[in-house]
């Protein structure tokens, strides 16, 4: 079976832009409730699409996440 989060981008593959629509985006954590992985990225709230940006294995990585985009906070999804 394969997993929701088997496949990457590398960070530099990453072209979300930093100064996202807030109207049209809502930065989101997906979460596997299996394995606690998690997936730094954006819903798009008119097709509820989401768009991944980055794997998050550590509180530093998420801190950069959040400063990147200026995100004080974070929904998760399962």
């Amino acid at each position: 079976m394969k997993s929701i989060f088997s496949i990457r981008k590398s960070k530099d593959e990453n072209t979300f832009p930093s100064d996202f629509d807030k109207k049209l985006y809502k930065p989101v954590l997906k979460c596997s409730i299996c394995t606690g992985e998690q997936v730094a990225g954006f819903k798009n709230l008119a097709t509820g699409k989401f768009e991944e940006v980055m794997l998050i294995r550590n509180e530093k990585e998420l801190a950069s996440f959040k400063e990147r985009y200026g995100i004080s906070e974070l929904g998760k999804e399962y």
